[in-house]
This record gives structure tokens, C-alpha cells and sequence, in this order.
């Protein structure tokens, strides 16, 4: 039966990579985030309270297309990141942060709110969840120019809005992952562990942890 999972998370988590290996491993089918060129992104980040709202809906408006899609893909799929994080995660952070009028952000949650109710929600979202020490480590390693000026602080207010969010997410089962202690492409244990509580999510299992014990079991094979 085909199944739709989203993987969620934070700046250099590892979504991407998982994505991968998920599909190398299981033989489904990997949905990245959008490549399209946001054609707000340059006049947001010279003048971000007055370009906010406008970048953000596009970048909802492509999120909910590659929903729909995926939803209607033949065989099973993994998303990069979901259109959930979009409003939950970004566009409540810039909120916060006083770029995002109330009227506009009113808006906004209206069209996501009224949107998302004619999608079908995935059948399980695996978040990813990591310190932001880790998240630094991550995000240097890899060398991305246009991510060596996100700051810690920033990086945490997005890791306490994650936590805030998947507490309260409802639409199907998550399965938490302690991206701190599991290093999938270091550790193939680990990677086969995932892929074992994924499988007892799909299937119905109700209670699904990773348990100390057998992160550290898993590294050794």
C-alpha cells in the first residue's frame, strides 16, 4: 500500500540526506523542497518587514502544490520537509519577530488554515529533533556560503517553535528522532534502526521510542 511520509526539522538536521537513504533503502520516492526561484527573496532580505508576507506566500503557494502532487503520486514518497513547517515553524517565527504585520499575518494564517484542509495529511511525519550544537556542527560541515551567518539564537527560537508545534500536531503519527545520538551515515545500525520504528509507525504501533540501549547496540553493526 502506498504510503506518504514528511520529514521535519530544523537548518541542517539532516532531512535531506535521511530522504535519501529512506528511499535508497525502502525504494520509494524522494520529494525535495522546491527549487523554483522565489522572485521576492531578494527585495526580503534587503527590506524583510516589507517583503515578508509577500516571499512567504509564494513559498506557501509552492509548498501546497507540491503537496497536492505527492499525494497523488502512484508509489510511496518522501518529503523534504513539510507544508506545515511553512506556517508553523518560518512564517510564525518572522512574526515574532515583528516582519510580518498583524493584518498580513491574519491573512496568511486564514489562506494556510482554509488550504490545508482539502489535503490529505501524510500517513507519518518523522521530526528530527536536535540541539542547536548539533545543528551548528552540521550546518558548518557541510559549507553552504548563504548559511554561515545564521546564529544560534536563531537557530533555537526555530527549535522551540518545532517543539511547540509537534506537541500539539494531531494530523497523523510523528516519530520523534534524537538526531543528537542517531548519525545515520556514519552508523548503517543506525539508519536500519530508523527504518525499523518507521515500519512499526506505518503498521500501527502505538508506542515507539528510541531506547538508549539500542541507539548504542546500533552502532556497533
Amino acid at each position: 500500500m502506498k504510503k506518504f511520509v514528511a520529514i521535519a526539522g530544523n537548518i541542517g538536521v539532516g532531512k535531506s540526506t535521511l530522504v535519501k537513504m529512506l528511499c535508497s533503502e525502502m525504494d520509494w520516492d524522494p520529494f525535495y523542497e522546491p527549487v523554483t526561484e522565489n522572485p521576492y527573496l531578494s527585495d526580503f532580505y534587503h527590506n524583510m518587514s516589507a517583503w515578508a508576507f509577500h516571499s512567504q506566500v509564494f513559498f506557501l503557494t509552492h509548498r501546497l502544490r507540491s503537496h497536492f502532487n505527492l499525494a497523488q503520486h502512484p508509489n510511496s514518497v518522501v518529503q523534504d520537509r513539510s507544508v506545515y513547517e511553512d506556517a508553523e515553524i518560518f512564517a510564525r517565527n518572522l512574526y515574532r519577530q515583528g516582519n510580518i504585520a498583524d493584518r498580513d499575518y491574519q491573512t496568511y494564517r486564514e489562506l494556510y488554515e482554509t488550504a490545508v484542509q482539502f489535503l490529505p495529511p501524510p500517513d507519518l511525519v518523522i521530526y528530527l529533533r536536535a540541539s542547536v550544537e548539533t545543528l551548528s556542527n552540521r550546518i558548518n560541515s557541510r559549507g553552504r556560503d548563504y548559511e554561515r551567518k545564521i546564529l544560534p539564537n536563531y537557530l533555537q527560537n526555530l527549535n522551540n517553535l518545532y517543539e511547540s508545534w509537534i506537541e500539539n500536531f494531531t494530523l497523523c503519527p510523528v516519530l520523534a528522532v534524537p538526531a543528537d545520538d542517531l548519525d545515520y551515515v556514519a552508523h548503517p545500525g543506525h539508519l536500519r534502526l530508523i527504518i525499523s520504528k518507521v515500519n512499526d509507525k506505518l503498521t500501527g504501533k502505538d508506542e515507539v521510542v528510541f531506547d538508549a540501549d539500542e541507539v548504542a547496540k546500533a552502532a556497533e553493526d
